[in-house]
Order: C-alpha cells, then sequence, then structure tokens
C-alpha cells in the first residue's frame, strides 16, 4: 500500500465527514429547528395564526429542544440501567434526519393543535441530531486527524437558515401559500437526508466518544463552579438571543413596513452564522476559549441592540451580521472548553 496516499485518503474522507456533518446540521437546525422564522411572516399574512399563536410554538419548540438536550444527557444511563447497549451514533442520526423531515411535512397540515405537537417534539429531535451529529462527526474526524475541519461541520445550521430564508423570500414574492413553504422544506429535508445517509454508517468506534466514559464510570463527577459558571453563561446567551433570532423576519416587517429588505436579513443572518464557523478554523489553539466566548457574546449583544436602537435597514444589516457571526461560534468554543474542563 502506498503510504503516502493515507493521509491524502484521510483528508478526502475527513471532508466528506465534514461536509455531511454540515448538511445533517442544515436539515435539523436550518429546516426543523429554524425554518419556522421565515415562513411565519407567512403564516401570519395567511390568517392561519396570530403573533400569540406563532410565540406559543416558538415557545414549544424551544422547550422541545431543551428536552431533546436533556434526553441526550440521560439516554447513556437509561440504556445501562435496563442492561441494553447504547444504539449506535450513527443510528441515532439517522433517525433525527428522517424524524425531521416528517415533523416537518406535517406541519403543512392546517391543525393548530397538532403545530404545537410537532413544534415540540421538532425541538427534541433537532437537539438530538445536533448532538449526535457533532459526536459522531468529530469523533470520526479525530481518528482520521482531520480535527481542524470540525469548523465546517457547524457552518451547517448557517447555510440551512440562508437558503431556507432566500427560498421563504421567492416564495413570499410569488404569493405562494404558508403551506407550500412547509412542504418544499419537508421535501428537502428528505432530499438531503438520502444524500448524505450512506456516510452515516453504524460504526462502532464512532460510540466512544459518550460510552467510553459511562462504561468504567461510578457516582457522576461534582461539578466545579467553572463549569456551573460556563452552563449558566451558554445559557444566557441563549437567552439573550432567542428573541431577535426567532422574531427577525416580524420586527423588520413591523419596523420597516414596505421594505423589500425585511425578507432578506433573515438569510443574511444566516450567511453570518456560516462565515463565523469558518473563520474558527484560523483562531490559534492557544488562545484561552473563554475569552473567545466572552468576546462571542459582546457580539451578540451588540447585534440585538443594533436594531434597537438603530431601526433602520443599517441598524438590521449590522444587527443580522453580529448577531450570526458567533451563533455557532459559541457552540464550538464551549465544546472545546468542555474538554479543557472534563479531558
Amino acid at each position: 500500500m502506498d503510504i503516502a496516499s493515507t493521509p491524502r485518503r484521510n483528508a478526502t474522507e475527513g471532508l466528506v465527514v465534514a461536509l455531511a456533518g454540515a448538511l445533517s446540521l442544515a436539515i435539523a437546525m436550518g429546516i426543523g429547528r429554524f425554518a419556522f422564522t421565515p415562513l411565519l411572516p407567512m403564516m401570519l399574512h395567511d390568517g392561519v395564526i396570530d403573533l400569540h399563536g406563532g410565540s406559543a410554538l416558538a415557545t414549544a419548540n424551544y422547550l422541545g429542544y431543551l428536552a431533546g438536550a436533556l434526553l441526550c444527557m440521560s439516554l447513556p444511563g437509561l440504556f445501562r440501567r435496563f442492561g441494553q447497549p447504547m444504539p449506535d451514533n450513527a443510528r441515532l442520526v439517522r433517525f433525527g434526519l428522517s424524524m425531521t423531515a416528517v415533523l416537518t411535512l406535517a406541519m403543512a397540515a392546517h391543525w393548530a393543535t397538532g403545530w404545537m405537537i410537532w413544534r415540540f417534539f421538532a425541538g427534541v429531535i433537532s437537539a438530538v441530531a445536533f448532538v449526535y451529529t457533532s459526536g459522531w462527526c468529530m469523533a470520526r474526524l479525530a481518528a482520521l486527524n482531520q480535527g481542524h475541519l470540525g469548523g465546517v461541520i457547524f457552518t451547517g445550521p448557517g447555510l440551512g437558515i440562508a437558503l431556507s430564508g432566500f427560498a421563504a423570500f421567492a416564495m413570499t414574492a410569488s404569493g405562494a401559500a404558508w403551506s407550500l413553504g412547509w412542504t418544499v422544506f419537508g421535501i428537502s429535508a428528505v432530499v438531503l437526508t438520502a444524500v448524505i445517509w450512506p456516510i452515516f454508517r453504524p460504526d462502532a468506534r464512532s460510540v466512544s466518544w459518550q460510552t467510553a466514559g459511562h462504561a468504567t464510570a461510578g457516582k457522576p463527577a461534582r461539578w466545579s463552579v467553572e463549569e456551573m459558571l460556563l452552563t449558566f453563561a451558554y445559557g444566557l446567551a441563549g437567552f439573550g438571543y432567542i428573541i431577535t433570532a426567532t422574531f427577525l423576519p416580524v420586527i423588520a416587517r413591523a419596523a420597516l413596513p414596505g421594505s423589500v429588505w425585511v425578507d432578506l436579513f433573515w438569510p443574511l443572518f444566516g450567511l453570518a452564522v456560516a462565515l463565523g464557523a469558518l473563520l474558527t478554523r484560523i483562531v490559534p489553539h492557544w488562545i484561552d476559549r473563554r475569552g473567545l466566548l466572552a468576546a462571542c457574546y459582546v457580539l451578540q449583544g451588540a447585534g440585538v441592540l443594533s436594531s434597537l436602537f438603530m431601526p433602520n435597514v443599517a441598524g438590521f444589516v449590522a444587527g443580522s451580521i453580529l448577531l450570526g457571526l458567533p451563533f455557532t461560534a459559541i457552540t464550538l468554543f464551549a465544546l472545546q472548553e468542555v474538554r479543557r474542563l472534563r479531558p
């Protein structure tokens, strides 16, 4: 075997894994979690929901996302408690992507009670897909010595947000009904899932990142003060951006009635998210992640305040960019900080 070909093969396979991870997160986050944002103005326009109902659906989705995150924390212990092996991470990714497509398509049917249920479980599933996509891909990249491609994975949510935003803009301009939007996004999720399905192959090696520590664990390790502060700060960041991010198109329409820009701030936000994830690749490893997280939080705070104090096109453009750039970079830096605290 040509030894020199091994690094090239690893580089190629690593790029495939990173791109598959990006597409998976585009489905889970860009469609499963955030497609509601550009479609909400269409639903409001067609009179199938009011702003109070839209807020309730957003709340259901975020409660589901929290429940999904807690479920991911509990799964290894639950399976161990009942003497069952933990499902392979790739199978969980496939399950999450499949359910994302189903739940997105279900939103096309006009059933208000069902919408609450579908959005809640879409939140649960998006969390599961996010956690296990990240875990599977990062483990594979580490095995291939291609860890520097991790930032590519986290471009996925931004690309999904941008593409769904541009699609919603086109549908709004053509006078399409809200139900068509959900149908288009659901079919897109099906197609993209089919494209990356073969890449997420069940592989015993891919579960080691999560199960190895649990296999020999006794009592759970106590949380340090630093870990609790990191978690608290991460939660505050989400609390700070969530209203602006979720209702950005609606807020823009209210502040800039009649402007052609109102439906473009959301895809601009998505492009900034993707760019921010790519920029993490050039951040030196020696820089303290706590300082980077603090800088990201300041940027997001400035993004939220920008449209508040400058409710014009320039303010919303600046806000979309400042809010988006650190969006998934925060997640990546937080994961790296967790690895430092719990190697």
